[in-house]
């Protein structure tokens, strides 16, 4: 028990045996959720700390066990704030389980779509915030690239406080900074939230697709409702859709007073939906990257206006998919020292003062 203790106190992954989730878990007693990939319980460590014991399906097939390591070797070499904590796992001849922290408020999928949960507004534009930090850190500040593959509602959790960290890395692959592309086999992601180069045969795939995919999370958020509604007509009622044809007819903070959104917070959430409209795009080069999402969601910076996006929904061919033509040479926009066209830096009051005092001294 000390070597336990001692081990969880320098963050490393512990290794445990089946006996020991039996009793962590009453033998199984408190089913949190199941999915494709197993089931999940609820337990307790003896310190009393909650977790959340997530019992992996064996198959014949490789699968399971390329899950079982990619969760392992990506969220196991993490610690970050906004990214869901492994204790643990077990892997004997008859079980593979991961023993993540107990997240007290479940994925934020229940409480988006949820008739009989209300949120304020403030505090769904800090899950978003805390959503891009977490994927930031997995992109651009880890000593090896991660890229999730799976970025969705059901992926971000929300503890006691509702504070949100990304979840669920069966998918995600290690990859080395400086590489351009990587390749994939096989499709990857959920529809209706994977970015469309995964659907697109010998396409370079970038980290760039989970930001298309938090670019389809953003609309959620915004709408607060799933994305995808079938009418009585058997049309599609698609809101990424619907936002970009508002924003293209200068309608936006309309559309957000529709959904019934507050006046105190629409120019919030005009700003969100312009920040989707960007993630989006559908050339990757054309999406910014997590570290700018998340200057453009705190505020403090001028977003540009996005292109059209959702090219890739009406034609077919290499074409659709290049950079859109939508810079001059002498932009100025920056983000972390690189050209960029996403935002621009505003100065701000205390800003100006603090320049005016320099300029006196």
């Amino acid at each position: 028990m000390e070597r336990f203790l001692r081990d969880l106190a320098q963050e490393k992954p512990v290794r445990f045996t089946a006996l020991q989730l039996r009793s962590f878990t009453s033998n199984y007693n408190t089913m949190l959720g199941r999915g494709g990939f197993g089931k999940v319980y609820k337990g307790q460590f003896p310190n009393g700390d909650k977790i959340a014991v997530k019992v992996l399906n064996r198959s014949a097939d490789k699968r399971a066990k390329e899950q079982f390591m990619a969760e392992v070797g990506t969220i196991g070499k993490t610690n970050h704030i906004n990214l869901v904590r492994l204790y643990g796992f077990c892997y004997d001849p008859y079980m593979s389980a991961l023993v993540y922290e107990y997240m007290e408020n479940g994925s934020l999928d229940k409480l988006l779509f949820s008739e009989d949960r209300e949120i304020e507004w403030e505090r769904l534009h800090e899950i978003a915030v805390g959503t891009a930090k977490g994927l930031a850190y997995l992109h651009e500040e880890c000593q090896q690239r991660i890229i999730h593959y799976d970025i969705k509602p059901g992926n971000v959790l929300l503890d006691s406080n509702f504070y949100p960290k990304v979840a669920d890395f069966g998918l995600a692959k290690l990859c080395n900074r400086d590489a351009t592309h990587i390749t994939v086999t096989g499709y990857r992601g959920t529809p209706g939230y994977a970015a469309p180069e995964l659907m697109l045969k010998n396409f370079p795939i970038t980290y760039k697709c989970d930001v298309y995919s938090f670019g389809i999370l953003l609309f959620e958020i915004v709408g607060r409702r799933k994305n995808t509604k079938v009418g009585s007509t058997d049309s599609l009622d698609w809101f990424p859709k619907k936002v970009w044809e508002e924003y293209e007819k200068g309608k936006l903070v309309a559309l957000t007073q529709a959904y019934g959104i507050e006046e105190k917070d629409r120019s919030m959430a005009e700003k969100m939906s312009m920040v989707a409209l960007w993630c989006v795009q559908d050339s990757p080069e054309a999406r910014p990257p997590m570290s700018a999402v998340v200057k453009m969601l705190e505020g403090g910076v001028e977003i540009m206006p996005p292109p059209k996006p959702f090219y890739y929904l009406f034609s077919v061919g290499g074409d659709v998919m290049k950079l859109p033509d939508n810079t001059s040479s002498d932009s100025t926009y920056s983000t972390s020292g690189k050209n960029s066209y996403w935002y621009k830096e505003t100065t701000t009051p205390i800003m100006k003062k603090y320049e005016i005092q320099i300029a006196s001294a």
